[in-house]
């Protein structure tokens, strides 16, 4: 195996999947606290308020608030050196918009960083991973509202001038090309649905607001190598790698298009510091150019990231062929592909993706890349010893390994690699627990109830022996 001296080997989280503690410290309101539960059936609700007798998953998770010492003591069993881990807005300024800090929250994340510091690890920390405050989704329709900017700022420099001799990796906004499309409305963006005003809906809303979280991104890129500059300052992308489904030209053409617009856009922008050209035709012929206020081009470009991070779990289908089976995937699906099998929840597995992508985008930006978001979603079963025989997530992650390696092997400067989901927790998508990703199997159900008793899966294990030999025990 070729992974370099030093590469980052861990796991992923989201405070509002894992954290818990939602009234707790002096903590706000944060967007997926008023989010319910739900399955692959039904799709969760967003209410206006919190409703009696409805089960909110974000509001204990598997409450890591608690247990945080006996969990990141478990990860550094398991040999990470790196930990990736989101602060919620609103542990820190509670509607968002507050002129002091809570100092509660503050220290909550800091005895947080000092035991990841104990056990051997490096954090990661991702500012805004959808869990926006709610303050600032009532009172500013979110990112369409230019003001939100500086707020974001002031947030952000606070945590960054705390946290800047125990932190060096930084990521602004998780998956935020999801703002390009109707699914990041409320989870990148902080678009509210119960608004009265059509902002539901309205892509030329829709992007001005994205455009004002790429002005905010930019700034907080800018002065995080202010505050300390040997920050390494990544965007993070949801890459759902596709491919056309027939190599009919038409096909083709649609793939590409869906590839520049979906995923490769916020990236470019985030990277290059300039909306691309193919990027200002679409939006100007649709009459959704965004305004750019004084200054914003110069910002953007002067705010351009140190690395690229991105997420990736399966790969897609384009087609023009509307009748083509359709399949699943990360908060939105495709076309299957006919050579590839599906996971348990419909995601196509596909490890040769995962070493295109990272060469795709080695080509793209030439930048260094961590791959912070990668797993196997699975309804594991807990066997009479307290354990789970994983072989199958196993599979998945060796696959996906040798796939990095590859890529490696071939130029791409990969520095890191966080799992998604160390610890089972609440997926984004449906609410749900049964969908488990960890290593660590977590006693809880669907509905909130369970011990939340830890216990180590099969994979627990192997996953340390892989970490500790830097990839070579597979």
């Amino acid at each position: 195996m070729t992974f370099p001296k030093g590469f980052l080997w861990g796991g992923a989280t989201a405070a509002n999947q894992f954290e818990g503690g939602y009234d707790k410290g002096g903590r706000g309101l944060a967007v997926p606290d008023l989010k319910t539960a739900g399955s692959v059936d039904t799709p969760r609700r967003f209410t206006a308020k919190i409703e009696p007798d409805v089960y909110y998953p974000s509001h204990r998770a598997i409450d890591f608030y608690h247990h945080y010492k006996e969990d990141i003591k478990l990860f550094g069993e398991m040999n990470f050196n790196v930990f990736r881990m989101s602060i919620a807005w609103s542990r820190i300024f509670p509607q968002g918009d507050e002129l002091e800090p809570n100092e509660a929250g503050l220290q909550f994340y800091e005895d947080v960083i000092d035991e990841l510091i104990k056990n051997g690890m490096t954090p990661l920390i991702t500012l805004s991973h959808f869990e926006l405050p709610m303050g600032i989704v009532e009172k500013y329709n979110g990112f369409s509202d230019r003001r939100v900017i500086d707020l974001f700022v002031r947030y952000a420099e606070t945590v960054m001038t705390r946290f800047k001799s125990k932190v060096t990796y930084w990521l602004t906004f998780n998956e935020m090309n999801f703002g390009a499309m109707d699914h990041g409305e409320l989870t990148v963006l902080g678009l509210n649905p119960n608004d009265q005003t059509g902002i539901k809906g309205n892509e030329k809303v829709r992007f001005q607001a994205l455009h004002n979280a790429l002005v905010a991104s930019a700034k907080v890129v800018k002065l995080g190598h202010e505050i300390n500059p040997d920050f390494m300052i990544g965007c993070m992308i949801c890459h759902i790698t596709s491919y056309p489904l027939t190599p009919k030209p038409e096909d083709v053409l649609k793939r590409k298009e869906f590839d520049l617009l979906f995923t490769k856009f916020v990236g470019d922008v985030q990277v290059r510091g300039v909306y691309p050209s193919y990027m200002t035709s679409y939006l100007e012929k649709k009459d959704m150019f965004p305004i750019f206020e004084s200054g914003d081009a110069e910002i953007l470009k002067a705010g351009t990231v140190d690395m690229y991070t991105f997420s990736y779990y399966m790969t897609i289908c384009i087609t023009t062929d509307e009748a083509a089976k359709d399949t699943a995937g990360n908060l939105m699906g495709g076309k299957a592909n006919p050579y590839l099998k599906a996971s348990e929840w419909g995601w196509q597995v596909d490890p040769i993706g995962l070493e295109y992508t990272l060469l795709d985008l080695q080509d793209r930006y030439n930048l260094p890349m961590m791959v912070v978001e990668n797993g196997l979603g699975f309804s594991d079963e807990l066997t009479a010893d307290f354990t789970v025989e994983d072989d199958y997530r196993i599979d998945y992650m060796r696959d996906h390994i040798k796939a990095m390696d590859a890529a490696i092997e071939k130029g791409v400067d990969l520095i890191g690699y966080t799992m998604w989901g160390p610890i089972d927790l609440i997926s984004a998508g449906t609410g749900e627990m049964k969908k488990r990703y960890g290593f660590i199997y977590v006693d809880m159900n669907n509905d909130g109830t369970g011990s939340l008793k830890r216990s180590k899966k099969k994979s627990f294990d192997w996953y340390g022996r892989v970490v500790e030999s830097n990839g070579e025990q597979l």
